[in-house]
């Protein structure tokens, strides 16, 4: 089977007082190799996945360099209009990222 193709990995997500994500703690691959940890704000990280970009939740796998345990795509849903950052298919007018550790 394949390895899944991925441009970023949330590993934490630090929410504000509305219930919308603030910023994420994340690895972003910088071509064939992954940067390290960076804070990306809410919009930026919108803006990415706008552009094509694929996140996933999970976290590095220690010692092993690049290696890491994904779990679930991070993609934007529309509910009322408004834009929510969210891993599953529920509808809430809060971001919601299943199983991310909160900071």
């Amino acid at each position: 089977m394949a390895k899944p193709k991925f441009d970023g990995v949330v590993e934490a997500v630090h929410y504000d007082s509305d219930g919308l994500v603030k910023w994420v703690r994340a690895y972003v691959r910088r071509g064939a190799i992954f940067s390290d940890r960076v804070l990306i704000e809410r919009q930026a990280l919108i803006e990415q996945i706008k552009a094509g970009k694929n996140f996933m939740t999970g976290r590095r796998v220690p010692l092993m360099g690049g290696t890491f345990e994904v779990e679930k795509p991070v993609r934007i849903a529309q509910n009322n209009g408004k834009e929510v950052l969210t891993t599953g298919d529920s509808r809430t007018d809060r971001d919601h990222l299943d199983g991310v550790p909160v900071i």
